[in-house]
């Protein structure tokens, strides 16, 4: 029998799921067990009850875009005590609470409802959690009057300063889980075939922007966690809509730009650890590349190396003993949320499915995994760990 791409890729993923499973029930017992299990369908039974809310319901004086424009403002950014009407300043690793964040928080929402409600629906295989999901797709990519434009021309804009910035592409990574869901919506509602496309073409519009705009040029280009998210939206919306060549992109991007620029020989990320919140941000980063590796698991990026040998499992082993042991930590505190970290970290997750490593599991089941803290919530893309076993 001819065995396809296709075959070999989701053979690849459940061979390390079937060794976990398997010979030890790790899976089971941290993922899968009754208390997880309600836990989701409660809040799925929530969010049933939940409205869709999109860019269009709240709106800024100081957005230069439209109604249906994405807008968010830099969050280091503050007002400038000598004169309120000059331009902001900027407090480094400081989130100024009087800064326009509503749609960013209701993108957040729309990935934690559709996430959530698609997780029930793998537990329970209620159609109804799936048909009450793909209403907030409908407002989100093809309802006119309440839709967001496929692109982020406004995102992280500062008064006085700029009215975007291509920074502010990293917001769009609340939606990789939006991305994700939807391709299990669409074996589950297959009379939504004509909506679904539609979404898929909302998605192919964004990455065109995404790709060919100098704001998302400059997101690619960047040397630190941003370069990193802009490989991993770009290779889930890829993904989504079979884009085989942003695929080949985001691997030969692994490989050759974020491996090389940004690990060093003891698997650190050193622009991370340089900033004023050093252990959330190379949390933060790790994740970032994890969930890189999974979306790209028939590219086998878990098993590449450099020639020197830095690999996702070394920067994986160099966070691990900071994450089972916080006091370990031997470089500055976070200047804020450092006592909200860690939480149950994708990382750890799918690192220890791809690479079949039990500690990593063990310590991730013992961890928080549905966080309430916003910032801890807008800095974990990868909420519902249920969908991504589904690739």
């Amino acid at each position: 029998m001819m065995i396809n791409r296709k075959h070999v890729f989701v053979l690849f993923l459940m061979i390390p799921i079937y060794f976990l499973s398997a010979q030890s029930g790790w899976v089971e017992k941290y993922m899968m067990d009754e208390a997880y299990k309600n836990k989701i369908t409660g809040l799925a039974k929530q969010a049933m009850l939940e409205k869709p809310i999109t860019v269009t319901n709240e709106s800024s004086p100081r957005s230069a875009g439209g109604k249906h424009d994405f807008y968010s403002e830099g969050d280091y950014w503050w007002e400038n005590p000598a004169s309120p009407d000059s331009p902001y300043i900027q407090r480094d690793g400081m989130s100024n609470p009087n800064n326009f964040t509503a749609h960013r928080k209701a993108m957040i929402r729309f990935s934690q409802l559709v996430g959530t409600l698609t997780s029930a629906y793998l537990i329970e295989k209620k159609k109804e959690y799936v048909e009450q999901a793909f209403k907030h797709y409908e407002a989100w990519f093809l309802n006119e009057e309440t839709l967001m434009n496929p692109s982020l021309l406004y995102a992280q804009a500062i008064k006085g300063r700029v009215t975007g910035r291509g920074i502010g592409i990293i917001d769009m990574i609340q939606m990789i889980e939006v991305a994700q869901s939807l391709r299990i919506i669409e074996k589950a509602l297959p009379g939504k075939k004509r909506e679904i496309a539609g979404v898929k073409s909302w998605f192919e519009r964004y990455l065109s922007w995404v790709t060919t705009h100098p704001y998302g040029i400059d997101e690619r280009n960047a040397k630190n966690n941003h370069g990193t998210c802009w490989v991993m939206q770009v290779a889930a919306f890829a993904r989504l809509t079979g884009n085989r060549a942003l695929l080949d992109t985001c691997e030969h991007r692994f490989k050759t730009i974020l491996l090389p620029n940004q690990m060093d020989e003891n698997g650190a990320f050193l622009l991370e650890l340089r900033r004023t919140k050093p252990y959330g941000y190379s949390l933060f980063n790790v994740d970032a590349m994890a969930t890189i590796c999974h979306i790209l698991a028939d590219r086998q990026l878990w098993t590449f190396s450099l020639p020197d040998g830095r690999s996702m499992e070394k920067g994986i082993a160099f966070m691990y003993p900071f994450v089972q042991d916080k006091n370990r930590w031997t470089y500055p505190k976070d200047v804020m949320y450092w006592d909200e970290w860690p939480v149950a970290q994708p990382f750890l997750l799918f690192g220890a499915i791809a690479l079949k490593n039990k500690r990593w599991l063990e310590t991730w089941g013992k961890l928080q995994r549905f966080p309430e803290n916003e910032e801890v919530i807008r800095n974990l893309p990868v909420r519902n760990p249920l969908i991504w076993l589904e690739m």
